[in-house]
């Protein structure tokens, strides 16, 4: 029975390990500096290590992230995430950050989730609401007023957000515990779907009328990253 009982314990934190390093491996080497030499030989993180020998301290560099980005007029913020392609240093390290500005009196990083990461976010200048939204079948919501020199955390895969609710604008910095975290926002997944969802999937699951699926499917909208094709001309 003892016997019985160790290999099984065994076979859980072998199973838990396993889920453990599902994301971002740790490396076995000083460092795999991403490039798109193929000729390079070695593959990690979907990445081509670059020959260590050809490796600068600017692989490992980025410059310009004071910098504020122009806001879009649709969400009134912008995100700069700095991931493995920006970064090739970053590769292996399980890292990447992101630098968020908002608009004053409704700046909006809208509801989205990091399918392979969780997230710790920093104000440094303005006033904002942010929390996260568990999952089901509690959705319990966990907010906070933030304010500068405030910390919140935004666990694995749960859906968060910002708004700026202060009437000057914010700036947020945040860490992500992967080298590509990626991001889903919610509101585009659904309604800016290509090619379009069935209007009645929509609304069922958002009990909302058809005829406003449809002219929500219509409408352009913006990932928090980019700017929409009315900013630029104003």
């Amino acid at each position: 029975m003892k016997v019985a009982n160790f290999i099984l314990a065994l076979g859980v934190l072998a199973l838990a390990s396993s889920f453990a390093i599902a994301y971002d491996p740790s490396p076995l080497q000083d460092f795999c500096v991403a490039t798109d030499d193929a000729n390079s030989g070695v593959f990690v993180n979907g990445k081509f290590c670059k020959d260590p020998e050809h490796v600068t301290a600017d692989d490992f560099f980025y410059s310009g992230l004071n910098v504020a980005s122009e806001t879009s007029k649709q969400l009134g913020a912008r995100t700069n995430l700095l991931t493995v392609d920006s970064i090739p240093g970053l590769n292996t390290n399980g890292l990447s950050i992101v630098r968020i500005d908002y608009e004053a009196n409704g700046g909006l990083n809208p509801p989205h989730h990091h399918p392979r990461a969780s997230e710790i976010l920093t104000v440094l200048e303005g006033t904002l609401y942010a929390g996260f939204i568990s999952s089901n079948p509690a959705h319990r919501v966990f907010s906070k007023v933030l304010k500068a020199g405030d910390v919140f955390v935004f666990p694995l895969g749960l859906i968060h957000f910002q708004l700026n609710i202060g009437k000057t604008p914010a700036v947020a910095i945040a860490a992500l515990n992967s080298q590509n975290p990626g991001v889903v926002t919610t509101a585009n997944t659904v309604f800016g779907a290509s090619p379009s969802l069935v209007p009645d999937v929509l609304t069922r699951a958002f009990h909302l009328d058809k005829d406003l699926v449809t002219k929500l499917q219509k409408q352009e909208w913006v990932n928090p990253s980019e700017l929409d094709s009315y900013s630029n001309s104003y």
